[in-house]
């Protein structure tokens, strides 16, 4: 193996090592509070007592929002009174039921009105293919196409379990996506040109004791699993009154 592949094969596994430490604390957390596998099936995990309390303070959780102007993997006005973060990932069953079932009508209601602003971090704890997604997210991201790409993928996720995202799943649903330049795009799922910024997001959460997901974080009140349209609706509304 050469030099540059051992450096390649180090960074992965040392963000594969962080989002496992994520796992094993949402594990224990789940142990902890006697979860049953209907929690699970819910997408809803409860985190441990302790974790909701280290959260519930409203500093770290109100500083989380970038709102970076042109940020490709944001959507809405970085002024908008209301910001949800999204930890999410492309292998996870219930953020692709978020993806069909509950965003389409954010971004209609909130997103468009200038209301909400939606920003999404990488959470990939389903193992390296849900590491090599979101890689291939931020590839489209930088061709202008991450949140078609995104849709691409989780329409066709199945409704229990883990698509099986291969490189070549990934590059069809770029192509499905619009994204132009599909060489450069298999390019860089390949390489490990966004793993710092994918560990990033990944330490962010973990140091707020995010676990699971999908986890949302609403002008610093969490919101666990794909929760119904109107759990959203009510803690945007109350967010937005308060802003």
């Amino acid at each position: 193996m050469s030099a540059s592949s051992r450096r390649d094969t180090s960074k992965r596994d040392a963000i594969l090592v962080v989002v496992l430490v994520v796992v094993a604390v949402g594990l224990i957390a789940y142990l902890a509070g006697g979860g049953s596998d209907d929690d699970s099936a819910a997408g809803a995990q409860q985190p441990r007592q302790e974790a909701a309390d280290a959260t519930a303070g409203a500093d770290p959780l109100a500083d989380l929002p970038r709102r970076e102007p042109g940020d490709p993997m944001a959507l809405g006005d970085p002024q908008a009174p209301v910001t949800m973060v999204m930890y999410e990932d492309y292998r996870c069953p219930f953020c692709a039921k978020f993806s069909r079932d509950i965003s389409p009508a954010l971004v209609e209601r909130y997103v468009d009105t200038g209301v909400l602003r939606m920003e999404w971090r990488d959470l990939p704890i389903f193992g390296e293919q849900s590491l090599t997604a979101a890689r291939a997210g931020r590839a489209a991201a930088d061709q202008d196409r991450f949140w078609e790409f995104t849709e691409a993928v989780y329409a066709a996720a199945p409704d229990r379990g883990h698509p099986d995202l291969t490189p070549e799943a990934l590059r069809e649903f770029a192509r499905e996506a619009g994204v132009g330049d599909l060489d450069r795009f298999s390019a860089d799922l390949t390489s490990t040109r966004y793993d710092a910024a994918i560990e990033a997001d990944a330490q962010e959460g973990a140091a707020l004791g995010v676990s699971s997901t999908p986890t949302f974080i609403v002008n610093g009140q969490p919101v666990l699993g794909a929760q119904p349209l109107d759990t959203f609706v009510s803690v945007i509304d109350a967010a937005d009154a308060e802003s």
